[in-house]
């Protein structure tokens, strides 16, 4: 019998993600969004409290793993930018008529969506900035602009205190304000030996590609802010040690897993043991060495010893490499092609749902409730892009709200209010981190909390309308998706393809180029491989695309692959050229067949490419 295959489209959308729950976070929504809703109705300011509850559940979302500096960034910035565009919002629905209320929204989406390019920070700020400035327009708080700003802000700051003072399981062992950075070191440490254990076989390739996640979440977890400046010294130098011993280690395995031959097992115990020495903050200890039989094998083994000398070296540590994200970095992305064509989408899509939502409001369309926010903050839920392709966020979203209104509908009939809207409210706190597993669950979810704030400000049950509102909402970005715009189909796709060329290219420039600069050929090989792992995220989202959509990247995947490769001889002939001193014949001829095949590429999909002379 035939395998039933499911359209990418359609696949993408029943897809979850996986892994373990991430309980602290549940904690953290279930003390957050509740508890600030309850003070304010404690203190008689409602509609204070229920910013200050949206704030908190905002953060819950951007709340994912990682360390305690990192969500300094990740929730703060985010946070802000929320608060930013609810004071907007409200200072334009109390003193502009509907014309150019609609105009400033749509400058917001236009500014918004290009700037959400820049990266998955940037992307959660705009997305608060669109959200709350929707918020503020059409719900009509009674608080002043800036006393709502504050109050959202609140909400997010409390979360954000959570996060950096309350301890997470089996984060005991030395300072626990750093358990987040010393399980993503481990985790490295654990890629490596994983990738070792694969030469040879075919699941080397994803092994490398999980070593590159590994490394990325790595030095996302140590670029945060300081969280004890001085009496942690000790410790962040450890850290930061601990991560620059692991990049040798990365590059040889990577340069073992190009070779193709299987290495013996022992290869793979010493980073292990020196994952389960970072996890317990202790030294790591005597290390079996591998058999020095091969130029990468030997590379191996002294970057085993270094890292050895490195972990029993308690207050000796390295500077940690940080991603050069410059302002002229911004600006580009910005302003290129991928910011342009989300930025003129984001603004004709919020802009509209605006406008409608407006009209709708003034011709009394629902009869149920006086504000208009809900139809403009779906769109911009339904326009991210990072959020998955868009036939998958329209089906979320749809059967999310459909179902988190059915749920809610049947909890308002049954609650006593307000106390029985609170534990709703604490409990669909709780559940956000989950549900953002999948989009249909956290739609869901957020459906339930907004609702139920809503009505314990005293606004009658609207769960009809939220849905009418919703699957309308579904309409305009599908149509908006499909339009023409002024210039190339998947610029973003391919601004991030290009990102990936020049800095491959960058990386080779520097190995061809034997300089003696490690610290500069590892921080070069992590922005090749980390544009890489962001260009193969774009092109998987947009190959699960509708047809009419995913026809416009086509060819993307096979040019990813090519860069895929080059990198990878690129690694493997730094590392032979700092074992033998020169190149063999094999590195050549690979590195001579990528580069005509990434001309191919370019070719074929009109993305630009540097050559490099051998």
């Amino acid at each position: 019998m035939s395998r039933l295959v499911l359209p990418p489209w359609l696949a993408h959308a029943l897809r979850a993600q996986r892994g373990p729950v991430y309980w602290s976070a549940v904690s953290r929504g279930a003390l957050a969004v509740g508890p600030l809703a309850l003070a304010g109705v404690a203190s008689g300011r409602v509609a204070a409290g229920v910013v200050a509850a949206i704030g908190a559940m905002l953060g819950g979302v951007n709340d994912r793993p990682g360390s305690r500096r990192a969500s300094v960034q990740n929730l703060g910035v985010p946070g802000l930018a929320g608060a930013l565009g609810l004071a907007v919002g409200t200072y334009g629905g109390q003193g502009l008529s509907a014309v150019p209320l609609t105009l400033l929204l749509t400058l917001l989406g236009l500014v918004a969506g290009a700037v959400s390019a820049v990266g998955p920070v940037a992307s959660a700020a705009g997305s608060q900035l669109l959200v709350m400035a929707a918020v503020g327009a059409g719900m009509q708080l009674p608080e002043a602009a800036w006393q709502s700003a504050l109050a959202f802000l609140a909400g997010t700051g409390w979360l954000l205190a959570l996060r950096l003072l309350l301890p997470t399981p089996g984060s005991l062992a030395g300072d626990f304000r750093f358990d987040g950075e010393r399980e993503a070191v481990a985790d490295v440490y654990d890629a490596v030996a994983a990738l070792l254990d694969a030469v040879g076989g075919d699941s080397a390739l994803t092994r490398r590609a999980a070593l590159t996640a590994a490394l990325d979440h790595a030095q996302d977890a140590l670029a945060g802010p300081r969280i004890r400046r001085f009496a942690s010294s000790a410790a962040e130098r450890r850290l930061h040690a601990q991560f620059a011993a692991a990049l040798p280690l990365a590059e040889a395995a990577t340069a073992l897993a190009w070779a193709g031959k299987p290495v013996s097992a022992r290869a793979a115990q010493g980073p292990r043991r020196l994952a389960a020495a970072v996890r317990g903050n202790t030294g790591a200890g005597p290390l079996p060495a591998p058999v020095r039989a091969a130029p990468a094998l030997r590379a191996l083994d002294d970057a085993l010893l270094r890292a050895a000398e490195v972990f029993d070296r308690v207050d000796e540590g390295q500077g940690l490499y940080r991603r050069r994200r410059s302002v002229r970095t911004a600006v580009r992305a910005v302003s290129g092609p991928g910011g342009r064509e989300y930025g003129m989408r984001v603004a004709l899509c919020f802009g509209a749902g605006a406008a409608i939502a407006q009209a709708l409001h003034h011709a009394h369309w629902d009869g149920h409730h006086p504000h208009w926010y809900w139809l403009p903050m779906t769109i911009v839920f339904l326009v991210k892009p990072d959020l998955g392709p868009l036939a998958s966020r329209v089906l979320s979203r749809a059967a999310g709200t459909v179902l988190g209104a059915l749920v809610f509908a049947a909890c308002a009939a049954l609650l006593p209010r307000p106390a029985g809207l609170i534990v709703l409210v604490t409990v669909c706190g709780a559940l956000v981190p989950v549900a953002t597993r999948h989009f249909a669950a956290v739609t869901a979810v957020v459906t339930v909390l907004v609702l139920a704030l809503i009505m314990v400000t005293g606004e009658p049950q609207a769960s009809a309308g939220r849905i009418g509102e919703t699957l309308l909402a579904c309409v305009i970005v599908l149509v908006v998706g499909h339009l023409p715009m002024p210039g190339e189909r998947g610029g973003g796709v391919r601004a991030r393809l290009a990102v990936a060329q020049e800095a491959a290219h960058a990386y080779l420039v520097h190995v061809l180029g034997e300089s003696g600069d490690r610290a500069e050929r590892w921080a070069l090989r992590r922005e090749a491989y980390r544009t890489l792992a962001e260009a193969r995220t774009a092109i998987t989202l947009s190959a699960a695309e509708l047809p009419a959509l995913a026809r416009h990247t086509e060819g993307t995947d096979a040019v990813a692959a090519v860069l895929e490769r080059l990198v990878d001889t690129t690694t493997a002939c730094a590392v032979h050229l700092d074992v033998t001193g020169r190149l063999t014949p094999r590195h050549v001829r690979q590195l001579h067949e990528a580069l005509a095949e990434l001309e191919a590429g370019r070719q074929r999909i009109a993305a630009p490419v540097r050559s490099v002379a051998l």
